[in-house]
């Protein structure tokens, strides 16, 4: 990054009372280096400029950290990671979580694990699925501490996907644009539906760009029935309790 993009990087981890060491400010370099480079080649993100990275990736994903819902030693899987947000700035941020990113496009995965291993996260293990897959494999259903989330989906989507794969008292955390009551309505009640409770919704703005986003945050309170989640893409094609378009 040159000397603007880092300063941009620290002004907007300030904003959330987050003070990089060197160390993480270099790390966050790289990855922007590695992911320009990649993205020349393959389609990874739709995002070009240093600004738009920095802002749009990399604080955009440090915002997940709002609330402590992230802090400890904690297993957090990414549904839907793309080119590796927000798990890998989570990841250069929070060490101490084990990560597994996961997305369906093998090229997205091959590239978070290939920028895992050039900044030194052994702790992130990417995964090539989808979450209804993973979330009826006994091996992953009920075990990840925390589900993350950067989506457009409709929250009764990304409950649906979440909840299966958490734990008892694991805890959905989404990160969305601004939402409205009925999405929010919706989103209670498919929640409830497969096991959880919404305990936090919080609106606010992206630092630096003052643009409208959502942190909600879904506990589970109790097992998800087996008939969730559903079977591939059905859960985006009919979201429980919503029909907005």
């Amino acid at each position: 990054m040159t000397p603007e993009g880092e300063q941009l990087l620290r002004d907007g981890l300030g904003a959330l009372s987050i003070v990089p060491g060197e160390h993480q400010v270099q790390q966050f370099g790289q990855l922007h280096s590695l992911l320009v480079e990649r993205n020349a080649h393959v389609n990874l993100t739709a995002l070009k400029t240093e600004r738009d990275i920095v802002l749009k990736h990399f604080i955009d994903s440090a915002c997940c950290l709002r609330g402590a819902h992230l802090d400890g030693d904690l297993t957090v899987i990414d549904v839907g990671t793309g080119a590796g947000f927000p798990a890998l700035p989570l990841a250069v941020l929070r060490p101490a979580l084990q990560l597994t990113p996961l997305d369906s496009i093998r090229k997205k995965i091959d590239f978070v694990r290939d920028a895992a291993t050039q900044l030194a996260l052994p702790q992130v293990q990417p995964v090539v699925g989808r979450a209804e897959t993973l979330g009826r494999d006994p091996n992953n259903r009920g075990r990840y501490d925390r589900v993350v989330v950067r989506a457009v989906a409709a929250l009764p989507v990304l409950v649906e996907l979440a909840l299966p794969l958490l734990r008892s008292g694991g805890r959905l955390v989404a990160q969305k644009g601004a939402i409205g009551e009925e999405e929010l309505a919706a989103g209670r009640r498919a929640a409830a539906e497969v096991g959880g409770e919404i305990i936090a919704a919080e609106p606010f703005e992206l630092p630096l760009l003052g643009d409208a986003r959502s942190l909600i945050v879904v506990e589970k309170t109790r097992p998800t029935p087996r008939t969730y989640p559903r079977r591939e893409g059905v859960p985006a094609r009919q979201p429980l309790f919503w029909t907005a378009k």
